[in-house]
């Protein structure tokens, strides 16, 4: 049964920065695209950051400059560096990974969640 376990959450001052870890079993990571969403307290699911198959990486803009998604093939894990974070970025971090054609073959983690304060 396919895993998708994320890491690395926590509580940081503005302006720090984490760095969150997904980590997956039972799948061919090879085969899959994989994302980071947030969602923050009273607000809808969003994509922070995704990246395909073949390393092409696409950010929502309100991260973009901050935040870095790369895969670690060999480790079966996506990573999400995320620097100079803002209050805004508080919320539980979700990591999914969807297969490249079947779409439907998508799972998600648990979260984690990311605080951020003054």
């Amino acid at each position: 049964q396919a895993q998708v376990v994320e890491s690395g959450g926590g509580s940081v001052q503005i302006g720090g920065s984490l760095r969150l870890s997904c980590t997956t079993s039972e799948i061919i990571f090879s085969n899959y695209e994989m994302a980071w969403y947030r969602q923050a307290p009273g607000k809808q699911r969003e994509m922070v950051a995704i990246i395909s198959t073949d390393n092409s990486m696409s950010y929502v803009d309100s991260v973009k400059g901050r935040f870095t998604i790369w895969r670690d093939s060999g480790k079966d894990t996506v990573h999400l560096q995320m620097n100079t974070l803002k209050v805004e970025d508080t919320g539980v971090y979700y990591c999914n990974a969807v297969h490249r054609f079947y779409r439907s073959n998508s799972y998600w983690g648990q979260g984690t969640q990311v605080t951020v304060s003054s």
